[in-house]
């Protein structure tokens, strides 16, 4: 795995995009403040994640962060990925997310994003492709928490006249 940009900061387009490799973000911890602060954005109040007391007495035997706000984060440290600097100017849309959390993340969990691209296929559009990308989260213990799987449309390289 790499952390690393591939080199330069030159923009990427669908032709360019680096297949199978592996890029890791820096860490983030999770805080109670992220998980408090997300309840209030997105009215997401179950008491799984807000109410120690009830969380406790469930399997998950204590608060755990909403699925939805992992997901956030991980997408937030792979876009600060020197990769995805070069390659997200060519990013024109997005077609699909399909996600799954296998773990739960608690309040402490440091997550580390990983991004690998996985397909790249043609469109019926000239000038745009379909790429497939993986963002997965990962915790300190190495653990994944998210694993989501991205349909993007992305430029082109544009025809030297």
């Amino acid at each position: 795995m790499t952390s690393a940009g591939l080199g330069d900061d030159s923009p990427l387009y669908f032709e360019d995009i680096p297949l199978k490799q592996v890029f890791r973000s820096t860490g983030r911890t999770i805080t109670e403040a992220d998980i408090v602060a997300f309840a209030g954005l997105s009215a997401d109040y179950n008491p799984l994640h807000v109410d120690e007391h009830y969380a406790a007495a469930t399997p998950l035997g204590g608060r755990v962060a909403q699925g939805l706000l992992v997901l956030a984060i991980a997408t937030g440290l792979t876009t600060r990925l020197p990769i995805y600097a070069r390659i997200g100017t060519s990013v024109r849309g997005l077609r699909t997310v399909n996600c799954s959390w296998p773990q739960p993340t608690r309040i402490g969990d440091t997550l580390y994003g990983e991004l690998q691209y996985t397909e790249a296929n043609f469109s019926g559009d000239s000038e745009l492709g379909e790429a497939t990308l993986w963002r997965n989260a990962r915790n300190q213990d190495g653990v994944v928490v998210m694993q989501s799987q991205w349909k993007v449309l992305m430029l082109r390289r544009p025809k030297a006249d």
